[in-house]
């Protein structure tokens, strides 16, 4: 899918939805969209169940060699897929990716004493 493609369907956000199947730490360190699901390729075909269905797909990542695995996956489980992108490819067309850090770890505070 071409920048232009996606750009034309990031401007209905309504209508679509973006999964990135790429770790956390390449998220955090490629840069990626402000909205997404972040399912890793490997557990994508476990969380089927919880992806909306009534939306438009595109699969992300960083070249999009497993965004095109994700997207043949959903299309033959049913899922309208616009297509696949990668993540750098993207940007080095000109694309704007969002530097968007990973959560840190919470840190539990109270101790329990016996």
């Amino acid at each position: 899918m071409s920048r232009a493609e996606l750009d034309a369907l990031l401007a209905h956000p309504d209508q679509i939805l973006l999964i990135d199947v790429r770790r956390p730490d390449e998220i955090e360190s490629i840069g990626g969209f402000a909205v997404y699901l972040n399912v890793q390729i490997g557990d994508l075909m476990n969380q089927l169940a919880s992806i909306q269905r009534d939306r438009t797909i595109i699969t992300i990542s960083n070249h999009a060699a497993r965004a095109g695995i994700a997207a043949d996956l959903l299309t033959a489980n049913g899922f309208h897929v616009a297509g696949a992108v990668g993540a750098q490819l993207y940007e080095a067309d000109g694309g704007t990716l969002i530097k968007i850090a990973s959560p840190k770890p919470r840190v539990n505070t109270t101790t329990s004493a016996n």
